[in-house]
């Protein structure tokens, strides 16, 4: 495994464990409630940090495939989360939620960024880092 390879898995773990330890201060700190969008979300995240963190220790590049498999329907409902809060054709045909209203916006800076587009912005960089994993393990062949 090149340097460039342990690089990427470390900056993909670092980054799956920030947006797990922000969900977890939003919820456990914050007391914001996380609606049920908010949890299949974390469905998708919260293993990839012992995912990541184990590939990290084993040098295993070959776990981009699985990181970027979850990261990439993680991103699709964070997209769809993100959609209900600020596409007013969606949030008005919105399906109820839960106790807690999927188009409710705990945070909302500079208009734009909400807790599901922190979630999307974290599985995104995942993604692109999956792919770019995916490619630089098959130069090594």
């Amino acid at each position: 495994m090149t340097k460039k390879s342990e690089n990427i898995l470390l900056f993909m773990w670092v980054v799956s464990l920030t947006a797990t330890m922000g969900s977890l201060f939003f919820s456990e700190i914050r007391g914001y409630e996380p609606c049920e969008l908010c949890w299949i979300q974390r469905i998708f995240m919260y293993p990839l940090v012992l995912i990541l963190g184990v590939a990290y220790v084993q040098k295993n590049a070959r776990i981009a495939v699985t990181t970027a498999i979850f990261s990439v329907i993680g991103g699709a409902i964070s997209l769809y989360h993100y959609g209900l809060q600020k596409v007013s054709f969606l949030s008005e045909n919105a399906p109820a939620c839960g106790r807690v209203s999927c188009t409710g916006e705990y945070i909302n800076i500079f208009g734009f960024i909400t807790i599901p587009f922190l979630a999307l912005t974290a599985f995104v960089l995942i993604a692109i880092t999956s792919f770019m994993l995916l490619k630089d393990s098959k130069g090594e062949k």
